[in-house]
């Protein structure tokens, strides 16, 4: 298995949130989160060569090329990069998803774990020439409270809450939670936002802010330093309330051409990759060694912990597509430019 690691200092800088200012716990958490964030909060990378430019994969006999972000949207794919299968693809782990892009829609990998958003917006800037494989991560978004008043989205009225992404990802879901429960975002709550997650996370340690809507791992961070602190609110289970579906973090997009090329193959990579998720849940030792192993995650402890929260989930089929369906409506309602300018056609759901 070849498994290349990609480091730049300055993908380290666009990603990794600097926790120096909160304390040793949450230092270790920004390899997690830099991911978890992405998929969160940041706009989806620009990419424009169009499908024409797209080649074909190179190599076929040397398997599957998989690239995945360091965070949640890889961690369930570590069981498959050790297994004895895993020595039939190539898997490559990057720091940032505009690493990934241009790689992908030049058909230079085959496939990658990337945030939901930025697979709609690939199936766009290649004129179709992607395809979304399955979910691999649901909602990290939780609000916390210091405290015991807030018990329903309703007891946030009235109230300030602390958070990022302002005109991406957890802005759009915060204000379709709070429309949904009949609050209106700009009247009935002040929504402070911050510009990372790190300096949330200072606001709640010295009593700056009582309520804060926060991604993990820097929830199980804050849980562990701030006495008191709370989760208060599920977001994916506030959303699966008003949605009717899974609020999406991450998904395995591929190209069309690599499936084509060999469907069986294909078919076997996802066993493997679905086998590799129900491992991630169980073996939550032996997978967070894995994670540090591979660099997704600084420190194995930190994995172990963050695991159980991350909802690593193996999603594929009807259910895949109605999530995602869902989740974009939202995202195109608040920002076309948000899923790439349009909805995904059918052809974008794999096996659908």
């Amino acid at each position: 298995m070849k498994c290349k690691r990609i480091l730049s200092l300055i993908t380290a800088a666009a990603l990794c949130f600097s926790l120096a200012a909160c304390g040793g716990a949450a230092s270790t958490a920004s390899s997690v989160a830099s991911s978890s964030e992405t998929a969160t909060s940041e706009a989806a990378p620009e990419a424009t060569p169009a499908a024409e430019d797209a080649a074909s994969p190179e190599n076929a006999a040397d398997g599957l090329r998989v690239a995945g972000l360091k965070g949640p949207t890889t961690m369930g794919l570590v069981n498959l990069m050790e297994s004895d299968a895993g020595a039939n693809y190539n898997f490559t782990m990057y720091g940032a998803a505009d690493e990934i892009v241009p790689l992908l829609v030049k058909g230079e990998l085959d496939a990658a774990a990337v945030p939901a958003n930025l697979a709609a917006t690939l199936y766009q800037k290649t004129s179709g020439a992607v395809e979304v494989a399955c979910v691999n991560t649901l909602g990290v978004l939780y609000i916390l409270e210091n405290g015991d008043t807030i018990q329903s989205v309703a007891d946030l009225k009235g109230q300030t809450i602390v958070t990022t992404g302002k005109g991406t990802t957890p802005e759009y879901v915060l204000r379709y939670v709070l429309s949904q429960n009949g609050l209106d975002p700009d009247s009935d709550v002040t929504i402070e936002y911050c510009s990372e997650s790190t300096e949330v996370l200072s606001k709640v340690q010295v009593g700056g802010a009582t309520i804060a809507m926060l991604p993990q791992p820097f929830v199980t961070s804050a849980l562990s330093q701030v006495e008191g602190l709370r989760v208060a609110l599920d977001m994916n289970d506030e959303w699966q309330k008003v949605a009717g579906s899974q609020l999406v973090t991450g998904v395995l997009v591929v190209r069309k051409d690599a499936v084509e090329a060999d469907p069986e193959a294909f078919e076997e990579f996802l066993n493997g990759y679905a086998d590799s998720v129900e491992a991630a849940n169980t073996d939550l030792e032996g997978t967070a060694a894995l994670c540090e192993s591979y660099g997704i995650v600084a420190k194995a402890a930190l994995a172990q912990k963050a695991l159980p929260e991350c909802n690593i989930v193996f999603e594929r089929g009807e259910q895949m597509k109605t999530d995602l369906v869902n989740y974009f409506q939202v995202l195109y309602d608040a920002d076309p430019a948000s899923v790439g300018g349009a909805m995904p056609a059918d052809d974008f759901y794999y096996g659908v």
